[in-house]
């Protein structure tokens, strides 16, 4: 099993830039499947980015509506994902999830084992 705490979330202003940590426990970090995941106000949780399991970092995937805005990374030695978010825009703004599962990355949330508590994204114009 795997803990995962987010932080790095805050209100910053439409075009600024924000990266989100997401500090996991265990010695198992690599062998697992690594999600960010965000849920706005009154919507449902929605898929932003994965990367895969491998020690080494892994394959990654970006949902379409942050594609060429957001990164995805891992640094497996600091047992921490990251979430890059440049160009931010007025509907970025949500509840900002870190979520583990074993396997390969999959956009639907109930395939992720683990989350994290959520971190605060705020984007104002």
């Amino acid at each position: 099993q795997v803990q995962l705490v987010e932080s790095g979330g805050g209100l910053v202003q439409a075009g600024d830039s924000l990266r989100l940590s997401c500090a996991a426990s265990g010695r198992t970090f690599s062998s697992y499947t690594m999600g960010w995941f965000r849920q706005a106000a009154g919507e449902e949780r929605e898929f932003v980015a994965g990367i895969g399991w491998t020690w080494s970092g892994g394959a990654t995937i970006v949902a379409d509506s942050v594609k060429g805005r957001f990164t995805i990374s891992r640094d497996n030695a600091k047992n921490t994902v990251y979430l890059q978010m440049n160009s931010l825009k007025l509907e970025d703004t949500a509840v900002y999830y870190c979520a583990a599962r074993e396997g390969g990355v999959l956009r639907k949330p109930s395939a992720y084992d683990y989350w994290g508590q959520g971190t605060q994204v705020t984007v104002a114009s």
